[in-house]
Formats: structure tokens, sequence, C-alpha cells
């Protein structure tokens, strides 16, 4: 299963002489059902990357995991943190829990380099459910998006590609085609594929939204010039025309946007039908102001020990300046990165994680839907996966690869 800041994506990899040399998407994924993106056919390349970090430093300088297991354990204390990004494993979520639990007033963030946090605030706000919906756009006879990338780069891609196909095959016992509307401000895959595309600065995406909320609910659009409004009249047409098969997804990251939307999809029956807020998605789970949060904490010299898995915010964060600046104040940095990143050159303690491709593991990418990670080849390199580091460190007699057998026999009994 390929993992990566939060996306996953079930694989089949083709291994010779003992070396992965090709990825496939798995056509038994009932998520995926077979498809890949680019950056899943691209991370076999990682695989073999010559940045890769290849073993444990302090300081910058080589040592053995025994040596920084040793200093670690002397250094860390007091307020720690786990900062990563989007944590999909069952059982990974189990080992930071349990390494948490030895450090009272401890905490883990997720930090998502593209943030989701308003969609998932605004679900919280008005459908109670501090999560991501399950989207069916298989079930969309009409389709509004305003500015959501969802072909190409927009929460999971791979997943509603295949879906968004199955309404724009023709039955020809029954001609029909879903209708796709799509405002946005910049070329995107999706909107490539729309019937109909409205060109918007981003400036207006919440007037376009509050604009589609009146006139499904039969009122008018005002705040917008005449395209706009012949778009937005266009669009609430094809969703009224379809109540209980239509959908509205919205890339905006800002909350007052997202509740306009989640509006309009009550209005027009999506929930139930097109969005299944009783099946969440995990690949972002991220909160922005919780990161805000801590970066003023740092700064404030109210954490010790911070851990970095997968989240590079010295270069994602818009104020770096301000994460760097809280970094040099914790006593004790440690990164588990696979490369010497923004966020890992500031970080005393640099223990490597191995790729994925060398991993055990396992996922859940949606409720209900788990997904293996199995190594196709030995180690490259002197790396650990970040859960052995945090087993170690709890007191845990076992190693990840023994934890995981054992948190899935129990599980399923076996």
């Amino acid at each position: 299963t390929y993992v990566q800041d939060g996306d996953v994506v079930s694989v089949l990899a083709k291994v010779r002489d003992g070396r992965p040399i090709k990825i496939e998407g798995n056509d038994l994924c009932p998520v995926t059902k077979g498809g890949t993106s680019a950056r899943v056919q691209a991370s076999v390349l990682d695989l073999y990357d010559t940045a890769r970090l290849r073993f444990p430093t302090i300081g910058g300088k080589e040592v053995t995991f025994e040596a920084v297991d040793k200093a670690v354990a002397a250094a860390m204390g007091g307020n720690i943190v786990v900062v990563s990004s989007p944590i999909t494993s069952p059982t990974s979520k189990e080992v930071i829990a349990q390494f948490l639990a030895k450090y009272p007033g401890s905490k883990h963030v997720t930090y998502d380099a593209v943030s989701y946090s308003a969609l998932i605030e605004a679900n919280a706000a008005t459908n109670g459910v501090a999560a991501i919906p399950d989207y069916h756009f298989e079930n969309a006879k009409a389709i509004v998006s305003l500015g959501a990338d969802f072909l190409g780069t927009w929460l999971s891609p791979v997943e509603f590609a295949k879906q968004y196909a199955v309404g724009k095959k023709i039955d020809e016992k029954n001609i029909s085609m879903s209708k796709h509307i799509h405002f946005e401000t910049v070329a995107s895959m999706t909107g490539s594929n729309a019937d109909e595309k409205y060109l918007c600065r981003p400036s207006e995406m919440g007037a376009i939204a509050l604009g589609l909320l009146n006139a499904v609910k039969g009122g008018t659009v005002t705040g917008v010039d005449a395209t706009l409004k012949a778009g937005i009249e266009a669009a609430a047409k094809a969703l009224t025309a379809h109540k209980g098969a239509a959908l509205v997804v919205a890339g905006s990251n800002d909350v007052n946007v997202q509740i306009l939307v989640n509006a309009i999809n009550d209005a027009v029956g999506a929930n139930g039908n097109t969005i299944n807020f009783g099946t969440t998605l995990n690949y972002r789970q991220g909160i922005d102001s919780d990161f805000a949060t801590l970066v003023d904490e740092m700064n404030a010299g109210k954490v010790n020990t911070v851990l970095f898995v997968g989240a590079n915010p010295v270069y994602s964060w818009p104020n770096a300046d301000k994460v760097k600046a809280g970094l040099a104040k914790v006593k004790t940095t440690i990164s588990f990165n696979e490369k010497l990143d923004e966020t890992t050159a500031l970080c005393k303690y640099v223990i490597p994680a191995p790729h994925f491709l060398e991993s055990w593991g396992d996922a859940e990418p949606a409720t209900g839907h788990f997904s293996f990670i199995q190594p196709t080849i030995a180690p490259l390199f002197k790396t650990r996966a970040f859960q052995d580091s945090l087993l170690k460190w709890a007191g845990d007699v076992n190693d990840y690869t023994t934890y995981l057998k054992n948190f899935w026999s129990i599980k399923l009994g076996g």
C-alpha cells in the first residue's frame, strides 16, 4: 500500500532480482479499483533516491541506533508533541497513543501541507462530524465544483476519477450522462473535463457559493457579473433537476464557504446519496489552528520535545520563520523523515524512516476499509520505522512487526 502525506493507494509491486521496478494499482481494492496517480507511479524511484538519509545522526554526525536511543532517553521529557502528516494506520495510532501515555500532558498534532481544515471544521459545525465524508460521484447526475480539482489533486483523485467515469459512460438503452459544471480560477484537470466551465477570481468563490445557495432555494443571484450569474443559475437548475442525485464540492479552505456548500448539498438532497457521513475519509485530518497553537507554544518555550513524522512545516507552513524560531527554543528535536528536508535539517536527532516498499504496516483510507503494507525488499540503508522507536522509548518489548501481527491476530481472531 502506497502511503504518503495521507494519500493511500492499494498497489502491486513488480519485483525483479529482488528489487521493485514497477508499481500498478490493485484491481481488488474497492476504494481505488486499480487506479494509481503520478505520485504513486513515481514512488518506486524514491526507493533508489540518492538523497535518502542512510543512517541515524546526532547533530549531523553518524551514530548507532543504540547511541541515539540512549541520548534521546536522557534528553526527552516534559511536554512532548508528535507532529505528523495524517496517520491512516490503526496500529500506528495505537503506538503513538501508547508512547504519549507515558508522558502526561503530551499530545499528537496532525499537520497537512495542503490543508483541508476548513472542510473538517465546517462538517463539525453543520453535521456534527469533525471529518471528511465519503463522496460518491458515481451516484451524481449533476456535479458542481467550486475550484475542487477532484480529478487531479483534490482529496482522493484516484478514487474519484473511477467514480466520475461511471456517470460519463453512455448506456445505449437508457441514454443519459452526468452534468458537470465547474468554477475555477486556474486551469485544472477537472476543469478540462467539465461540460461547462466558468472562470472566476479566488475572491469571488464565496459570492458564488452564496449565489448558488440562494438560487437552489429559489432566490436571486447577486454580487457577481452577468457571466458568473448565468453559470450559477445553470448550476442551480441542474442541481434542483436532480435532487437526491446532485453533488457540490469546493476546494476552498475557508470555513464559511464550506458551510455554504454543506447547506447547498443539504438543500439538493446530497446527504445519504452522493455524500455519506456514515463512512469518513481519513486522507486529511489536520486542523490549522492546532498547529498554529503548537507554534505559539514552541515560541513561548512550553514544549520540551517535538518529534516529526512525515511532516515538513518549515517548508510548507505559511509563516515558516515563526516555526524556525519556535524549533530553536525546543530542547529536544527529533525527525523520522526519509530525507534531509527543511525541518529535519533543524532537528538534533534524526532517525530516518524506511521507504514504504521496505516496510510493514497497515492503513485505513476510509472507515472500515483496511489495507496492509508488506516489504518487497530488505532495507537499503540503516533506517528504522518511527513505530519501532516509539515502542522502544515507551518500554514495549515488541518491535513494530510483531506489534502489527499481534494487533491484527487479536482483531481478526486469528
